[in-house]
């Protein structure tokens, strides 16, 4: 479980790092994308920011309990 954890907290400081640099430079971020911005960086790096961090959230909630 705490494998998991640590990924997750990796993960999202990985995309919050991207969502930053994406704010600034969309095309650098989104390069696979034909159009490049800010939108699309915020839905996509900002989605998996706060996926990640939900979810080691809850996994910490639920390690707390047992």
């Amino acid at each position: 479980m705490e494998f998991i954890q640590q990924v997750l907290r990796y993960l999202a400081v990985v995309a919050a790092f991207l969502l930053v640099v994406g704010l600034y430079k969309p095309w650098v971020v989104l390069w696979w994308e034909d159009k490049q911005n800010r939108k699309k960086v915020i839905r996509l790096y900002g989605g998996v920011t706060g996926f990640a961090l939900l979810s080691w959230w809850v996994l910490n909630i639920i390690d707390k309990q047992q």
